[in-house]
């Protein structure tokens, strides 16, 4: 586990020094929204403080693809702050001009390049054993996760957004399904969030265009919550997720898990799944602490469970 500031260990990226600008403000200051700097070469950024994770990607000389090893240190974080009590949401945040250009796939290339003999199942299993399940991680992940996008975000990045519960963009961010343009099928998670998050003609039409999607049409789509100025970003996060740090964490997390799986259930299991959930959250602390503030008119103090 990476210690509160710490760097997560990921193997040195290769290319220039990271010294792009993310989301604006001193080390740690915006509640976890930004990250300290790392040891040289450092790709993924990790910090916990007053209950906030934030995990930062740290590659914007290579606009912030995500390579294997990066991937799964990023899952392991969200897994991480899943299980800590101490942490009540994560804010996925990156630095340089881009949020994150997607998988890294020069690997891909230049084993093709090669002449690499290709098997059958070999990509397959790739996907769902790397870009689709750093998307579970974010979708499964019991805390609320932000993403924080101060620019492009294409293919696995943007799909990093959508996976998560609440989305701040700057006006000059955009997403973009980069897929077809290389001549690739939509992966990690695509075909699974798009249509349930814009309907399925929208969603076809980003999908076999590859067209920049704007933020302020984002907005509009429901794809991002807020599209604010890139001075304000900082600022706005940092409200988004000190609010959570405050709230009834347990209760959160149901009503992620009830919104995320209601798409693909009838309304028989809706209905009995919120039933459970509503029974469960009412033994905890904060469910009782919730309902004796509003009684007694004062402001809650919840624990987070």
């Amino acid at each position: 586990m990476s210690a509160p500031g710490s760097a997560a260990t990921v193997p040195a990226a290769s290319g220039p020094a990271a010294s792009g600008q993310g989301v604006s403000g001193p080390a740690a200051s915006v509640q976890g929204v930004s990250a300290p700097a790392g040891p040289l070469g450092t790709t993924v950024l990790h910090t916990v403080e007053g209950g906030i994770a934030t995990i930062t990607l740290n590659r914007p000389e290579a606009a912030n693809a995500i390579q294997p090893a990066m991937r799964d240190v990023i899952i392991d974080l969200l897994a991480q702050a899943d299980a800590d009590p101490e942490v009540r949401v994560v804010v996925l945040a990156s630095n340089g001009r881009h949020f994150c250009s997607g998988a890294d796939v020069t690997g891909i290339a230049a084993s093709r390049a090669q002449g690499a003999e290709k098997r059958v199942t070999d990509a397959m299993r790739r996907i769902m054993t790397g870009a689709q399940r750093l998307v579970s991680s974010v979708l499964d992940c019991g805390k609320p996760v932000i993403a924080v996008v101060q620019g492009p975000a294409a293919g696995l990045g943007a799909h990093l957004a959508y996976a998560s519960d609440l989305v701040v963009a700057a006006e000059n961010a955009v997403f973009v399904e980069s897929f077809v343009l290389r001549g690739l099928v939509v992966d990690a998670g695509g075909a699974y969030l798009l249509p349930r998050r814009i309907g399925m003609q929208k969603a076809k039409e980003l999908a076999f265009f590859g067209e920049k999607l704007p933020a302020s049409e984002a907005l509009t789509l429901g794809l991002v919550n807020r599209v604010v100025p890139a001075e304000e970003l900082a600022a706005t996060a940092a409200g988004f997720a000190e609010r959570l740090a405050g709230a009834a964490t347990s209760a959160i997390a149901l009503t992620k898990r009830l919104f995320n799986e209601s798409p693909d259930v009838d309304r028989a299991a809706a209905f009995l799944a919120e039933g459970m959930a509503q029974e469960l959250q009412s033994h905890a602390h904060d469910s009782t602490e919730g309902v004796t503030a509003f009684v007694q008119r004062r402001s809650p103090e919840y624990r987070g469970y």
